[in-house]
């Protein structure tokens, strides 16, 4: 049993941040680390204190920030203690190393610790360290994927148990717009036991306004007013009765009653879009987690001490030969390997999964950006099962001339189906105008810098007339995370990886 195995760990390793003594915790004087755009302000002060509320924020616009703020607030005025924060995979990382460091202010004494899905005696003991902290705000932070199994339910549950007075947020909350799905019961059983509760999704809708029940049923059966999916489905679906065989079954034919459901909606969320948001950067900048696979480790360590043998024996004596290993490792970060006879060698890999998320949070149209032709077919292939074939399409070297024109125009026009246009940033990030878009995917990066700015003023220019969102996907702990540093402190790798430079970058 979970309790009795914690109940054996030492309480070390803990990262505690700060201390104050819990008896004047709520004499503290709640400050912003970071000062929130005037958006931000207005979702804090309509939300904070409401037990359950809906950020509704597109990406980019500061949910993450507006919760940590909460968070913040409630335990200042004494409501809280403890928050459980689920997020997927390639978020729940970035709330530990960057987000809350960034936003939780700095008079706020807390403690963190993330789910580790192994349950390692250093997790045990961090988490039995973070339960039993009475002098901090203890935050748990999990990934919505553990739900899908006992481990992480039963651990959320301990936790909760012992820190009634929690907050319980879930991250990118459409992860549990399955009703059916065994992660999205745990999460909603578990919502009751928490004092407030967050959902935060810059799409609460992703096919259809049934999307909507699992994730309000979170925030409590009260906030809509239904007990069950079928009496909110029965308000807000056209239903016909249709036979197959001797069998009937009932199909949603269309939608009704949606301004209600509207209003409704109103009295317990924000929804902020980007075009909303006059004093948000013309560019803004977000990186999303693609953990590597064991396969890819495997791969990636075998090409690494490969390309450190080379360059040992002075086999990488030119700028263009470390570029090579440098590319060839970040080819196995996006899940391939080209072989010596020219063969594309697939690698299990996460990356499109974490793509097919990050598009599900965004509105409107998106580019694309993929280095290799591999990835761009498989992109479109992808995207065409999930939105359909006239959504997507490919740019890039073997593009028919006499269609490019075409795709940009179709790209262009507000009324087309075409959302998606996925390209090679050295074929399409030159001379092409795609303002359509504000919002952009790079799926891998160049080691160019004027390639990357250049790919990035294709929706950043004249005729945009909204912000743009940049979105990274990194791999942590490999070329990739090296290769967006240097690029976003403006250097270009070709005059950086000689030398001993070239070694710093392959270790």
């Amino acid at each position: 049993m979970f309790q009795a195995a914690l109940a054996t760990s030492q309480s070390k390793n803990n990262p505690i941040i700060s201390h104050v003594s819990n008896e004047f915790r709520h004499l503290m004087q709640f400050n912003f680390k970071t000062e929130p755009y005037k958006h931000q302000r207005e979702v804090f002060d309509a939300s904070w204190d409401s037990e359950s509320w809906a950020l509704f924020l597109e990406m980019g616009t500061g949910k993450t920030k507006v919760t940590i703020d909460t968070l913040a607030k409630l335990y200042c005025e004494g409501e809280i203690n403890a928050a459980v924060v689920i997020a997927p995979k390639g978020v729940y990382g970035n709330w530990v190393a960057k987000e809350i460091p960034q936003h939780m202010p700095d008079d706020v004494p807390c403690s963190v610790v993330l789910w580790q899905p192994n349950l390692t005696q250093k997790f045990k003991a961090e988490l039995l360290a973070l339960t039993n902290d009475q002098e901090h705000l203890k935050i748990l932070v999990m990934n919505v994927e553990s739900f899908s199994s006992k481990k992480g339910p039963d651990v959320a549950e301990w936790f909760m148990k012992r820190n009634p007075n929690c907050l319980m947020a879930v991250d990118e909350s459409t992860s549990i717009k399955n009703r059916t799905a065994k992660r999205t019961k745990s999460i909603i059983k578990l919502g009751k036991a928490a004092k407030y509760r967050r959902i935060l999704t810059g799409s609460p809708i992703t096919k259809n306004p049934m999307d909507l029940y699992a994730q309000c049923a979170f925030l409590g059966t009260d906030v809509l007013g239904f007990e069950s999916f079928y009496a909110f489905q029965g308000r807000y679906a056209v239903m016909k009765t249709r036979k197959f065989g001797n069998r009937s079954f009932q199909e949603i034919t269309g939608y009704r009653n949606l301004d209600e459901l509207n209003t409704k909606l109103q009295t317990f969320s924000s929804r902020i879009l980007k075009e909303d948001c006059l004093d948000l950067p013309e560019k803004i900048y977000m990186q999303r987690q693609v953990p590597l696979t064991k396969e890819q480790e495997s791969a990636y360590k075998q090409m690494k001490e490969m390309a450190l043998a080379m360059l040992e024996k002075g086999e990488l004596s030119t700028t263009q030969s470390v570029l090579t290993q440098i590319m060839r490792l970040q080819e196995i970060c996006c899940g391939h390997l080209k072989t010596d006879d020219g063969q594309v060698q697939e690698i299990p890999n996460n990356r499109m999964s974490e793509l097919l998320d990050v598009i599900s949070e965004m509105n409107g149209k998106v580019i694309i950006w993929a280095s290799w032709v591999f990835d761009i077919g498989k992109i479109k292939d992808e995207l065409a099962k999930v939105y359909g074939p006239r959504s997507v399409c490919t740019f890039y070297g073997d593009t028919p001339v006499q269609e490019r024109d075409q795709m940009v125009a179709d790209f262009q026009d507000p009324e087309s189906e075409l959302r998606f246009f996925v390209a090679n940033p050295r074929t399409g990030g030159y001379g092409l105008t795609l303002t359509a878009a504000t919002n952009m995917v790079y799926y891998s990066n160049q080691y160019d810098l004027e390639i990357r700015l250049q790919s990035e003023d294709r929706a950043h220019r004249i005729g945009q007339t909204k912000h743009v969102l940049y979105v990274d996907l990194v791999s942590p702990d490999t070329v990739d995370e090296k290769i967006i540093a240097a690029l976003r402190n403006k250097i270009d790798l070709a005059q950086r990886v000689l030398g001993e430079e070239a070694k710093a970058w392959l270790i």
